[in-house]
């Protein structure tokens, strides 16, 4: 006998609303979702539009009680401090997810949506869905305040050179724009001999003065002064002030060395001239084509001075020139510059044409002249020269004339000029004609020397066309490589007008 088995599905029962009558599964409130939903609002008691605070000068939203913080739009960053404004209302539920709905830049709206879930009636689970409404409020921070004030900081680095060119400014301003060193700084002020940085923390300051020692041979002094202070709390009000002095030398320098360093240097002549001032001054001998590096602990060990001043320049004109080939070393001579070649010229002044006078010397220049080029040097002979060491100096071993730099047409060189600099935005005295001649040397100290460029961010000049780099009389220039792409924030990738962001 066989039996036949049949399969049963068993189902669960339905059970009828007890508000609508509407077929259900059973559930502990034994109500319809959509009933259940009419009597039960889970979301209540949570804001649906919130104020939040914006500042337009350092882009930054205010997080309570008094912090502001840097957030992108539609961040994980601004996420967190939208739902931080709305922290106790939610303590109530069991958030499940969040995230931004998109809105316009410039519509001063965030909106951010929520999904939440809460045990209501019988122990049953309510899941809902809203949106709450940020809307953002411009709020000027307290560091903006006092930026626009101009009148508020705790502390000051005062940096100065006694000199009267201001190349190693120049640099230093370069050097400061490329690794964002101004971005602190409450305002910069220009006087005759330096630079003025503000800033409102004295931690901002001492970052500004270690970065200056990194950069140039210097020394400082730091001092404070007391404003306020309350007995009760111990707290201290101080103003910080970081004197920082430069090296007084500058590129194309003629400086005397004093025997006791220029032996320590590997037994280098006296007379020396300053080819470049980085992280330390970089000196070559004329006659030796020997090179040293002094620091800025040597240096203030062992001061030196210039021995001329930059407008004593004087034009000459090549004569003859020679490249020594064999040139006999001392005992203990150091190193030997690979980029110069070593020559013996015979040059004359060009104000002195309509004489036979001329005036012979070795030069290290002597892979960039040729007779007839012209070159600019300074007339040691016929010029006072007050110092200390060359007076002490047999007059045998001082030099007529040291050469600097071979010239070229200035005019020419500005006309095909095809890249510029930025520079910092700082509060001027009064701009004379000497500072705008300073600044043009600086260009051409650039095309000159590799070493300085490296260091220095050059961006192109779209309004002037693109030439050779080399021009008809054989002026260095920059190449296309190493420039940059001038990148303005208010353009899109295609060039054209950008469209307008929220923080305008």
């Amino acid at each position: 006998m066989e039996y036949m088995t049949e399969s049963t599905d068993r189902t669960p029962g339905h059970i009828l609303c007890c508000e609508c009558g509407v077929p259900i599964s059973p559930n502990p409130a034994n109500i319809c979702v959509a009933c259940l939903r009419s009597k039960v609002d889970i979301s209540q008691g949570i804001p649906k539009q919130v104020c939040v605070s914006f500042c337009k000068q350092c882009q930054r939203y205010f997080q309570p009680p008094g912090t502001w913080i840097q957030c992108a739009l539609e961040s994980r960053e601004l996420l967190a401090l939208c739902l931080k404004k709305i922290k106790a209302p939610l303590s109530k539920v069991r958030l499940v997810d969040a995230g931004f709905v998109w809105t316009e830049p410039h519509s001063k709206r965030l909106k951010v949506k929520l999904t939440i879930q809460k045990e209501v009636m019988n122990g049953a689970i309510l899941q809902q869905v809203f949106v709450v409404d940020y809307v953002v409020q411009p709020q000027m921070c307290g560091d903006c305040h006092r930026v626009e004030a101009k009148d508020f900081w705790k502390a000051v680095v005062q940096v100065r050179q006694k000199t009267l060119h201001k190349k190693t400014f120049y640099y230093l301003e370069q050097l400061i724009l490329k690794y964002g060193m101004h971005q602190n700084t409450l305002r910069i002020k220009e006087i005759h001999d330096g630079l003025d940085f503000y800033y409102s923390s004295k931690q901002h300051a001492q970052k500004m003065v270690e970065f200056l020692q990194c950069t140039v041979p210097c020394r400082h002094k730091a001092s404070q002064r007391l404003i306020s202070q309350d007995i009760h709390s111990n707290t201290y009000n101080y103003k910080s002030t970081f004197s920082v002095e430069i090296v007084p030398i500058c590129k194309d320098n003629v400086v005397c060395l004093s025997p006791r360093l220029a032996q320590s240097l590997g037994n280098m002549n006296q007379i020396c001239v300053c080819i470049r001032v980085t992280s330390a001054i970089h000196l070559i001998d004329p006659n030796t084509l020997q090179v040293a590096d002094i620091d800025g602990s040597t240096f203030w060990s062992n001061p030196f001075n210039s021995l001329c001043h930059p407008k004593q320049l004087e034009e000459f004109i090549v004569m003859e020139c020679s490249v020594v080939r064999d040139l006999k070393r001392n005992a203990g001579a150091g190193m030997i510059s690979k980029k110069h070649t070593l020559g013996e010229v015979w040059v004359q002044k060009t104000s002195e044409m309509n004489t036979d006078k001329q005036y012979f010397c070795r030069t290290h220049l002597g892979h960039l002249l040729n007779p007839g080029d012209l070159v600019l040097g300074f007339d040691l002979a016929n010029c006072n020269l007050n110092d200390e060491y060359v007076n002490k100096m047999n007059s045998d071993r001082v030099p007529d004339v040291v050469l600097i730099k071979k010239s070229y047409d200035r005019t020419k060189r500005q006309r095909r000029r095809n890249w510029k600099l930025k520079e910092l935005a700082r509060d001027r005295e009064n701009m004379d004609t000497d500072d705008e001649r300073q600044y043009q040397d600086f260009l051409e100290d650039l095309e000159d020397d590799e070493a300085i460029r490296k260091n220095v961010n050059i961006y192109r000049d779209s309004t002037i066309p693109v030439e050779s780099d080399i021009d008809d009389e054989g002026a260095p220039r920059i190449s296309l490589a190493e420039m940059l792409e001038d990148l303005h924030i208010s353009q899109d990738a295609t060039g054209e007008e950008g469209e307008s962001m929220m923080t305008q």
